[in-house]
């Protein structure tokens, strides 16, 4: 699973993922999927991002050529703030 930081060198471009050097984006951990398909947060990561009992999350993918290539988590009270960042300038919305 590959993590995604908001700062914006860390964005799915071209034809790989964004993450370059000083982006703010690292492999925070590697996750096991059990056969139910749960993954396991390590507690270190759920502190640092302020994830927690009852917290919702987004699962953000990204696909390249037909396969998705990269996986992202959001905090849901975050989402809308993206998605207005990202849909406004289509939209050409103001605030």
């Amino acid at each position: 699973m590959t993590k995604k930081n908001s700062s914006a060198g860390c964005t799915p471009t071209g034809s790989e993922f964004g993450c370059a050097p000083g982006s703010g984006c690292k492999v925070e951990s590697i996750l096991s999927v059990d056969d139910r398909g749960q993954m396991v947060l390590p507690k270190d990561v759920r502190e640092k991002a302020g994830i927690k009992t009852g917290d919702k999350l987004a699962l953000i993918s990204w696909e390249k050529n037909g396969s998705v290539c990269c996986l992202a988590l959001m905090k849901v009270e975050n989402l809308s703030g993206m998605v207005k960042d990202v849909l406004g300038p289509v939209l050409n919305e103001r605030d």
